[in-house]
């Protein structure tokens, strides 16, 4: 009896650390967007950017990313890391990075 209810338990905290594991994973998927910032908006928290193509986009912008979001203006080289979620879907900009530009590298 001790050893079947010692078996449960180890399955049962397998099972609880496969499930975070899984919702860890499925909330990381990023990928990045090089490009220009055309405009943003804070109020509305959204970023409007020109891709390499000379496509513009439109994305929302997360809670982690708005400090980011207040530093950067039209003109600004960035990097857009964007989070999907579990299906593939984008969710938003997670995080900005404003390219360093030759004047400033070269201070």
């Amino acid at each position: 009896m001790r050893k079947t209810a010692l078996l449960v338990c180890a399955i049962f905290a397998v099972g609880l650390m496969l499930a975070q594991t899984h919702t860890v994973s499925a909330a990381g998927k990023t990928h990045n967007l090089v490009g220009t910032v055309v405009s943003v908006d804070l109020e509305a928290k959204k970023i409007t950017f020109m891709d390499d193509t000379g496509s513009n986009m439109t994305a929302p912008v997360l809670d982690k990313a708005m400090a980011s979001l207040k530093k950067v203006k039209a003109g600004d080289k960035v990097t857009l890391t964007c989070q999907d979620n579990d299906k593939g879907d984008h969710e938003g900009v997670a995080a900005i990075k404003i390219a360093k530009t030759e004047k400033a590298s070269k201070k």
